[in-house]
């Protein structure tokens, strides 16, 4: 490899400062969507955009397999967290109005969290929840739960005005009006 290459495009984790390790989800990711590692992160955002991340709407290729049931809410929003990936924060910030729905089960993506070694990605969202919307699940129960094991660089990580909507100046001439994103809830 030449050193144009390894310095191109890090991955989540070296940008974090943090090592990529061996993944039970991205093996059952790839297995179901017969796709191969570096493919698997359009995938899981596609899938998480189908499921009510649609503040990301953007265009897939036509190649993109379908959606898979049996691959469950936090483990698309955590897949979309891997270190693994090249750094993107567009899976990022989906991953964040993805996980921000009643559906989600908290405990289980706390697990999952520790499991795949995302924490330090899920409290950085966590924490900007917490200026916005203190009481909001599964933010609330994450920041209680998880241990902080890596504390991520400055700047390495979306800014928090990437995780909310905002205007500039309310009808009457006040501050800015800033609103979380949230998961749209689909009809089935």
């Amino acid at each position: 490899m030449e050193l144009k290459e390894q310095s191109a495009a890090p991955t989540l984790a070296r940008k974090l400062g943090d090592t990529t390790h061996v993944s039970a989800l991205l093996r059952e990711v790839c297995q179901l969507s017969g796709l191969p590692p570096a493919e698997v992160g359009q995938w899981l955002l596609k899938c998480a955009i189908e499921r009510g991340a649609r503040h990301y709407v953007c265009d897939f290729p036509a190649t993109l397999p379908a959606d898979r049931p049996e691959l469950s809410d936090e483990e698309v929003a955590v897949g979309l967290c891997l270190g693994h990936h090249l750094y993107n924060a567009f899976y990022l910030r989906a991953a964040a109005q993805f996980l921000s729905s009643p559906r989600v089960d908290a405990q289980r993506l706390a697990r999952l969290a520790e499991m795949e070694r995302v924490e330090p990605v899920l409290l950085h969202i966590a924490d900007v929840a917490s200026r916005f919307v203190p009481d909001l699940e599964p933010w609330a129960f994450l920041r209680s739960r998880l241990r902080r094991r890596l504390t991520p660089a400055e700047g390495s990580l979306p800014h928090w005005s990437r995780f909310v909507l905002q205007t500039s100046v309310t009808p009457l001439g006040g501050g800015p009006a800033i609103q979380w994103l949230y998961r749209e809830t689909l009809a089935k």
